[in-house]
């Protein structure tokens, strides 16, 4: 020791190389740890890239990412992007890329598009088409030719919605989805009432989910309570029902609600036998429906983060405030709920964005006035073909989705809710 402590005083700074090397040799170490836990995160990062996050990127891109006329009709598309008019250079440009399209067989593809934005251009391209198959117009003739052929290749309403699908970028899928459109002159309006339905149908979509949000907040709180304060025994049976949901299909559990709340159901039997009713009540394929199987199935998503936070709350603080003298409604609402508000909050927003997705309880126990906003998006990807439209439904539904929760962070405060003084 005597010896150590001599050397080091005769030689201060010969630690400081040694200390030195230690860190780097350290620093090392730890670059190497990194670059191996990241070569294993490596393929799982690869594979939510490729089959989550890609597609979903790609659906979004379609709300204004619309190629399909630029890409089967280049010619009209380029003398329409250089803002020329419609003179006869581009009728000669349009019927040059109807007889490519034909021999491509892209047409149909083409007149879809065309028809999302102005119904009739289907037919006005299958028509022409057919007949430059049998003909060609002399040069100078073509506006004439389409013309003859049918005047709303001339029509104004209809080239301005040629010009506009001539874009690949285009706002309007989703000006659709809200209702609104651009008119000959490319200002925002909106659409006649007669076509509106986006903007209800959104509102009807957060409607359902708040009032479910409600529901299951007012059935799940003293039922989390109950879980609290019930014995082990009767927790674990209690727990064992609030989980009995996810061990079955959602399907099964709709359908059964199908069953349950029809006319001829239980429930409309018992109330007949009881005499409380003289005729079967309505119970399902209206938004009664829709509540009661929502909730039966979203109802355990607010019950366990609550359940979660109410069991860490020790009991002594609602004995603490009886014994101070508060009542024991007193002792609740100031000792013991503000406690229970960051479960409380965590589950409804949790109930309230998974219920804003739901596709097929709505569907199958609600009416026609009771589809939500992903009945469309279904229904334009699997029906219409409407990659677009949907495309902008999805679009518009995330982002209502990202604003509810920067709203629940802005609230919270990163999981603390508070309540005032």
């Amino acid at each position: 020791m005597t010896t150590f402590t001599s050397s080091v005083a005769a030689d201060p700074n010969s630690i400081v190389p040694k200390a030195s090397r230690l860190k780097r040799e350290l620093a090392r170490a730890n670059r190497r740890k990194t670059r191996s836990a990241a070569f294993l995160v490596v393929p799982l990062l690869a594979l939510v890239f490729v089959f989550f996050a890609m597609p979903i990127i790609g659906l979004l891109t379609g709300a204004v990412h619309s190629p399909t006329y630029a890409d089967n009709f280049p010619r009209s598309a380029e003398h329409l992007h250089a803002g020329h008019p419609f003179d006869e250079a581009f009728y000669e440009a349009l019927f040059l890329d109807i007889r490519a399209a034909d021999d491509a067989r892209t047409t149909g593809k083409v007149g879809r598009r065309l028809n999302q934005d102005q119904p009739g251009f289907s037919t006005m391209l299958k028509s022409a088409n057919r007949a430059s198959r049998r003909e060609t117009p002399t040069k100078g003739a073509f506006r004439d030719w389409f013309a003859t052929g049918d005047a709303r290749w001339v029509d104004p309403e209809f080239q301005a919605a040629m010009r506009r699908s001539a874009q690949p970028y285009t706002d309007f899928f989703l000006l659709k989805s809200l209702d609104l459109t651009r008119d000959i002159g490319g200002t925002l309006a909106s659409v006649s009432p007669d076509k509106a339905l986006f903007v209800d149908v959104f509102l009807r979509t957060l409607g359902i989910s708040l009032g479910v949000t409600l529901i299951c907040c007012v059935l799940g709180y003293p039922l989390a309570w109950s879980l609290v304060q019930a014995s082990p025994t009767w927790r674990n049976v209690m727990l064992l029902g609030v989980l009995f949901p996810f061990w079955t299909s959602l399907l099964v559990r709709t359908a059964a609600w199908v069953i349950v709340l029809q006319k001829e159901g239980p429930i409309n039997s018992a109330l007949l036998g009881l005499g409380l009713i003289d005729a079967p009540l309505t119970l399902v394929f209206n938004r009664f429906g829709v509540f009661i199987a929502l909730t039966h199935i979203l109802l355990p998503f607010l019950v366990l983060p609550l359940y979660s936070v109410m069991k860490a709350i020790p009991r002594d603080y609602m004995r603490a405030a009886k014994s101070l003298g508060a009542r024991p409604a007193y002792a609740f609402l100031t000792a013991y709920f503000p406690q229970t508000l960051p479960g409380l909050s965590a589950g409804a927003i949790l109930v309230f964005i998974m219920s804003i997705g739901y596709y097929i309880t709505p569907a199958l126990v609600g009416g026609p006035k009771d589809q939500m906003i992903s009945y469309f998006i279904a229904f334009y990807t699997n029906n219409t073909i409407n990659w677009g439209l949907a495309s902008a439904l999805a679009l518009n539904l995330l982002i209502v989705t990202l604003v509810l929760y920067a709203l629940y962070q802005r609230i919270t405060g990163n999981g603390r809710v508070s309540v005032g003084v």
